[in-house]
Order: structure tokens, then C-alpha cells, then sequence
């Protein structure tokens, strides 16, 4: 089971110990983009807010926003750019949708990206190293790197409170003594005994509730949670409020996933936490057939933008990607191989064997006689 934390819209209070000068009322660290002392509430003097932010998000001009014809990825992006190619599938195949069209809600946390493009770039190259004589020789290095895009991408973060009933067997161990007999080389027969566990099962029906949180759901239609799954965790508590100035020339995608569908999908795996508590509560040495009747209430969600390195690529009209979590560094991907080598990878590998065993059966005559 994974750590289980609350989160609601009051995380920013958990954020991690922020950075800065010393706030002049009480003397606590105080970052720059920080407009009040975290402990105090003390104005900070050395804030200014960037330009061409007001408090519904950056300017409308100054936002394009592409949806992907191929995959439905929506991302907002520099307003200077003509053309886009979609970070998630490499298409160019989009269509411009002006902001005001796009009616989404606005996030409400954010975490920065820790990772340095160099840095990500480094892990890309490392990773695709990895093996690399199974990777085709006309696989253009260079060019696939200069793909690697930095998004922050949209996730449904829900908390909310399961209660359940349930129904399951319980098992208790109990042990009986067995006599058993054994007959050796020579036809004499001994007895022996020995301890048989045995299980008495019982039925039992009860009530569990528990608080759930702590599980993202990807908001985009162009990360699959498959995917997602790859490069978490994030770390949570490092969430900040959500400001448009974070975004100033970054790409972000708006969510393609609908706040309906995304609890769906985190009830799912919230009703399985639930189970498996359940199990974890009932008495006995073992149970079975846990069936749980599972009621959600206090649902609270919360949308938050998290950074991520993606890059796609084609490769003999195939999609490969590579994914990095923009603030741990954990990544993940796929990339294509050459059948041809790994064809004489083997086929060596047969024969070498193959030379082994007549060398041994060469041996053997030779010293047989």
C-alpha cells in the first residue's frame, strides 16, 4: 500500500521549507517570487510580480494554444511560434484554438521543474545508450534529441473518505499429527510422524472507513496513466499555489481529461486500497473472498500542473517516447531495436553452444580411449 497523506486545497501549508532571505519581522526564510512571509504573513519587499501577468493567467494575447489532431493533446504555447509538433505523438497534424474558446478550469497548484534540460538531456543519452548495439545504426541520435520538449502537464489530484461494508471468510491454523511411513534401499520400513497445518475457515461481515489521497491521475489524453505510472512518484508536498507567471515560456497543457472521468478512474484504485486494508484489519491467520460495498463522499479535487520531459519520435512509421519526471529525475521509454542484430546476436549465441558441446564430445572420445 502506498504512504496514504490528505491532501486538500489547504497542501500549500506542507510545502517544503522554502529558500531565501531572512523576512525582517521574524526572520524566516522567504523565497522572491514569495508575496508574504510563510510564517508570518509579513509583506515581502523584494516581490514583484513578472509582466504580463494579471491574476485570471497570462495575457490572452500572449497565448496560442494547439490541439493535436492525433492524439487530442492541448497545449498552450509561445505566442511567437507559427507551426507546432505535438510533444507526445510528433505529429504536426494540429489545429490552433484560441484561449477564450477553450473554457478550462484554471489549475490551482504547480511544481517547478528541479531538473535542468542538460541534466535531461545527459539521462536521454544515457538511457538510449543502454544496449546500444541492438539499436539500429541509422538511428539519428542528434536529431531525436533535439526533441525533447519540457511541458508541464495536467494532473486530478482527488482526496475523499471510503466507507464500506464487507463480507469475507477468515481462516484460523490449527495442526494435527500425522503418521506416515518410509521404506529405504534395503526394504526396511520405518514410522515416522509430522505436524499438518490445517485451516478452519469462518464467515464474517463488518465495517471499514478510511481517508484516501496521494493518487494523480493524468489529465491529458496525450500521457496515457500507463505511462504516468512509469516516472511517479512526485513529491507532493513540494506543490505551490498556482500562478500564471510560472508558465511564462514553458509549453502546459490544458486537460483533455474531464474531472469526471479522472475520479472514475481514481476510485477504482482508491476501492482497491480500500480491499486491501479491509484484508489488512480482519482477525484470523489468512482470509478469502473479501466482497466490499464501497461509498464515496467528501470528494475534493484538485488540479495541478507537474513538470515533465517528453520526447517522441518516429522510427520505420512506429512511435517511440521517453519520459522524465521534471522534478526527481526518474524516466522511462521505449526505443526500437534492430531485429537484424539481435537475429545474429542469437544465432551466434546458438552456435557458440553448439561448438561447446562438440568440443565436449571431442574431449570425451579422446580420453575415452
Amino acid at each position: 500500500m502506498p504512504d496514504i497523506e490528505y491532501l486538500s486545497k489547504t497542501i500549500d501549508r506542507h510545502a517544503a521549507a522554502p529558500q531565501g532571505k531572512p523576512c525582517e519581522a521574524c526572520g524566516s526564510p522567504v523565497e522572491p517570487l514569495d508575496k508574504f512571509c510563510p510564517a508570518c504573513g509579513t509583506p515581502n519587499p523584494a516581490y514583484a510580480a513578472p509582466p504580463l501577468v494579471s491574476a485570471q493567467g497570462i495575457e490572452e494575447s500572449k497565448q496560442k494554444h494547439f490541439q493535436c489532431q492525433t492524439c487530442g493533446a492541448e497545449v498552450a504555447t509561445d505566442p511567437g511560434q507559427m507551426s507546432y509538433t505535438c510533444p507526445f505523438c510528433d505529429s504536426n497534424y494540429v489545429t490552433e484554438v484560441p484561449a477564450s474558446q477553450s473554457g478550462r478550469q484554471l489549475p490551482e497548484f504547480i511544481i517547478g521543474f528541479a531538473v535542468t534540460p542538460e541534466q535531461a538531456l545527459e539521462k536521454f543519452r544515457v538511457w538510449l545508450k543502454g544496449n546500444s548495439w541492438f539499436r539500429p545504426g541509422d538511428l539519428a541520435v542528434a536529431s531525436v534529441a533535439d526533441k525533447l520538449k519540457r511541458v508541464y502537464l495536467p494532473f486530478w489530484s482527488f482526496s475523499m473518505l471510503a466507507q464500506s461494508t464487507y463480507t469475507a471468510n477468515i481462516g484460523e491454523y490449527w495442526y494435527r499429527t500425522e503418521t506416515y511411513t518410509t521404506t529405504d534401499a534395503k526394504g526396511n520400513v520405518t514410522t515416522h510422524t509430522r505436524q499438518v497445518q490445517e485451516t478452519e475457515w469462518w464467515p464474517l461481515t463488518g465495517r471499514h472507513h478510511q481517508y484516501y489521497s496521494g493518487y494523480l491521475v493524468s489529465g491529458s489524453k496525450g500521457l496515457t496513466q500507463a505511462d504516468a505510472e512509469r516516472i511517479k512518484p512526485f513529491n507532493l508536498p513540494a506543490l505551490k499555489r498556482y500562478e500564471a507567471y510560472f508558465l511564462a515560456g514553458w509549453l502546459s497543457e490544458q486537460y483533455s481529461v474531464e474531472r469526471e472521468e479522472a475520479l472514475q478512474r481514481c476510485q477504482q484504485v482508491f476501492y482497491q486500497w480500500e480491499t486491501a486494508n479491509i484484508g489488512s484489519h480482519l482477525p484470523g491467520d489468512t482470509h478469502s473472498n473479501i466482497v466490499a460495498n464501497t461509498q464515496f463522499s467528501d470528494v475534493n479535487s484538485d488540479l495541478c500542473l507537474l513538470p515533465v520531459y517528453v520526447l517522441s519520435y518516429k522510427y520505420n512509421n512506429k512511435l517511440y517516447r521517453f519520459l522524465l519526471n521534471g522534478q526527481t529525475g526518474k524516466f522511462a521509454g521505449d526505443k526500437p531495436l534492430s531485429w537484424q542484430r539481435i537475429s545474429i546476436a542469437i544465432v551466434g549465441g546458438l552456435l557458440l553452444v553448439l561448438f561447446i558441446v562438440l568440443l565436449i564430445m571431442a574431449l570425451s572420445a579422446a580420453f575415452g580411449k
